[in-house]
């Protein structure tokens, strides 16, 4: 009963975070495609340009929003138009699936190093010497006795 319960609440998750991915797609904006799309003279987004070109595009998305036009529609026509370098990140097909896949697959490179080094550390510091709450300090030789007692006294002068 539990794992049905999970399920249901899994999938009402996923539908309310895919609601607004959806009616983006269905009814965009201006100021969504104008963070989409760059501008072919200055290559920055149409956020950022104030070029004529980007006034154009601008006029241009404006229209085709008005016309009921999709997302993928009006970013389809302006790539027919002007090429995939119009769009703000690359489509995530082809070979321009490896802009999508090479960081995420660095980072997981650089994070599985990362632990090894950690845990090759973890484990060398074991066995150079004491185990963990030993009272050789993890390898390092304690105080003699006298040390110890001139240690105490100079801690003491800080107490309040």
């Amino acid at each position: 009963m539990r794992r049905a319960t999970a399920i249901l609440l899994a999938v009402l998750v996923a539908l309310v975070l895919a609601a607004p991915v959806l009616a983006s797609e269905q009814h965009p904006t201006l100021d969504e495609l104008e963070n989409e799309v760059n501008c072919p003279t200055c290559k920055t987004t149409l956020a950022l340009s104030n070029a004529p070109a980007a006034d154009r595009i601008r006029e241009f998305i404006s229209e085709r929003i008005a016309a009921g036009d999709t997302k993928s529609e009006i970013k389809a026509a302006l790539v027919s138009e002007f090429g995939t370098g119009i769009l703000a990140a690359p489509p995530k097909k082809g070979f321009n699936l490896l802009a999508w896949v090479l960081p995420l697959a660095g980072l997981a490179v650089a994070a599985a190093l990362v632990g090894g080094v950690v845990w090759r550390a973890s484990r060398s510091g074991r066995r150079r010497g004491a185990a963990p709450g030993d009272a050789s300090l993890n390898g390092h030789k304690p105080l003699d006795p006298e040390a110890e007692r001139r240690l105490d006294e100079e801690l003491a002068r800080f107490d309040l």
